[in-house]
């Protein structure tokens, strides 16, 4: 059982990558009954209090919902308009799918040990520079923890989870939203696919210390900025404002700790959400992505490679560049 708590911090940093061994979908129903028209559509979805985007190429449009994890209770949103833009979607993609055996998660479990502590004989003073394991041996004092020995990637999940506690006292997510409105309609709804189980754990059991003190250092940052800064990340989501959430220490820490910052398997993943997103550009109707927002809105982005096709973008701007455009 100490394994297995030490991998909470883990899952907990992995937003919108979901572990089942079979699809998480529903069949297609048929289209309701009353018609709406895709303005109707999109003029709704931009009502829905979440940042959402919309392209369109031929007969297929997709609307993509720009989801962060860990939404504050003191930042609420109306999802009700978000409810009916997926009522009015014919199939919707959410969350990310890993094809994991229970051979797979019991293989985790058994070399978690691997997971909780740093090579024998190391600390992390031998590969933080000076001022940094200050910071870091400053929140050790702060909240009476040792670090000293832990795995980054633990100790990264650690501050974020249960110091900072991003994701406590939280209200429904996008994804949490759209999956409950698909439900009700049967809608279908994928997962977008991850790959295979046993390449995931062994990069995330094989990854060097070396290659995880930027999701540290990204954690350091985000715990000493404390919970104002979770309240103004959730502020900008609700307002649409795409570069403040991005800046967020918060955000930026989840976008470079494991799985999105890892250097071999980040640029995979967010490879399969452009491959979503063109699969229901090359469909009829109406697409619903409810992708994580970093993915999205970041630099190099789904929504900078959408661009780059030559593609017409409508929604909120997710580069300071164009406000100057405007």
């Amino acid at each position: 059982m100490t394994y297995i708590r030490t991998l909470v911090p883990v899952f907990a940093l992995c937003a919108g990558l979901t572990v089942a061994t079979v699809a998480m979908a529903q069949e297609a129903a048929p289209a309701p009954e009353a018609a709406t028209t895709l303005e109707d559509v999109v003029v709704t979805a931009r009502r829905s209090g979440a940042p959402m985007w919309e392209v369109t190429r031929g007969e297929g449009t997709v609307l993509l919902v720009g989801e962060i994890r860990g939404v504050p209770a003191a930042t609420p949103w109306r999802p009700d308009a978000l409810e009916a833009a997926t009522l009015r979607a014919d199939r919707v993609f959410s969350g990310m799918r890993v094809q994991a055996s229970f051979s797979d998660l019991l293989r985790l479990i058994w070399r978690s040990r691997t997971l909780a502590s740093l090579p024998e004989g190391k600390t992390s003073a031998d590969y933080l520079t000076p001022e940094w394991q200050a910071r870091l041996s400053a929140l050790e004092a702060r909240y009476g923890q040792d670090y000293s020995r832990r795995s980054f990637l633990m100790s990264s999940g650690d501050l974020l989870t249960d110091r900072l506690r991003f994701n406590r006292n939280t209200t429904d997510d996008a994804g949490d939203v759209v999956k409950r409105a698909a439900r009700r309609g049967r809608i279908k709804v994928e997962a977008v696919e991850a790959g295979r189980g046993d390449a995931l754990i062994e990069n995330l059991l094989t990854a060097p210390p070396e290659s995880l003190v930027p999701c540290l250092q990204a954690a350091i940052v985000a715990t000493e900025a404390g919970p104002d800064s979770l309240i103004a990340r959730g502020e900008a989501w609700t307002k649409f404002q795409a570069p403040a959430v991005l800046a967020s220490p918060l955000e930026h820490a989840l976008s470079v700790c494991w799985p999105w910052g890892d250097p071999s398997l980040g640029p995979q993943l967010k490879a399969e959400w452009v491959k979503a997103v063109n699969t229901g550009l090359n469909e009829t109707g109406v697409t619903m992505a409810v992708a994580p927002f970093n993915v999205l809105a970041e630099r190099g982005g789904v929504l900078d490679q959408l661009e780059a096709q030559g593609l017409e973008i409508e929604g909120p701007i997710w580069r300071e560049d164009q406000r100057q455009l405007q």
